[in-house]
């Protein structure tokens, strides 16, 4: 049984400004989403992986995948006009040996194997998983710019990927939720939607996912750092 990973990349990243959507900005030479593509090729839990993208946008990602000459097929997959749909529209292409699917965001570049591989261990034995980091700051639940209340810390964590499901439970909340015209924020929220338990493991500060232009920075030293380890480990 295998296990598929689905890279959602057909957004425009509207909060980054200018005209490139974020998943295709450079990051030291190298497109966002080539980076996070590397950690899933590289990891021995992951049998295939798609990519999902705006029909424009299939051609420039091809170019670049070409030049990676990734060991583990990266299938290009025409996406949606939103994450579901193009989650959605890969789920029905999967291959039928599909055991286990982990979605992650094309902009979270750092995430490390070690990660990847145990949130897929998981999702064999509880059916749905995700990461996720408990918030250092105080919450506080607003309506129209005042306080309603205050949010224990205890009870947050702060959802990250890869979100990894059992594929016939995933596949199952996308096409109820497809029915009832829900459309949740993440794929663990459609599970949730249908009354599935979500299990929660814990994720990693550097597991950044890059959204706006002070994202980059920081962004720039984790792989400065990287590649550091990496020669160091040579």
């Amino acid at each position: 049984m295998s296990v598929l990973a689905i890279i959602p990349a057909a957004g425009m990243g509207v909060r980054m400004g200018g005209g490139t959507p974020k998943q295709f900005l450079s990051l030291e030479g190298v497109p966002i989403f080539v980076h996070t593509l590397r950690k899933f090729v590289s990891s021995d839990a992951v049998d295939e992986i798609f990519l999902g993208l705006r029909v424009e946008d299939m051609e420039r990602a091809s170019k670049e995948i070409d030049r990676e000459h990734f060991s583990k097929s990266v299938r290009l997959v025409p996406g949606g006009a939103t994450r579901q749909e193009t989650v959605a529209r890969c789920l029905d292409q999967a291959p039928a040996a599909t055991e286990v699917v982990a979605v992650h965001d094309a902009v979270r570049p750092f995430i490390d194997l070690e990660m990847i591989r145990r949130v897929v261990e998981a999702a064999r034995k509880d059916g749905a998983v995700i990461l996720g980091i408990p918030s250092v700051d105080t919450v506080k639940q607003v309506e129209r710019q005042i306080i309603l209340g205050t949010i224990p810390r205890e009870r947050i964590v702060l959802a990250q990927t890869p979100q990894a499901f059992r594929y016939s439970l995933l596949h199952e909340a996308v096409e109820r939720a497809l029915a009832e015209g829900f459309n949740g924020t993440d794929e663990s929220s459609l599970l949730e939607h249908q009354g599935h338990n979500v299990t929660v493991l814990m994720g990693s500060d550097r597991n950044i996912k890059i959204t706006k232009p002070s994202d980059l920075p920081l962004a720039r030293l984790y792989i400065a750092q990287e590649r550091e380890h990496i020669q160091g480990g040579a």
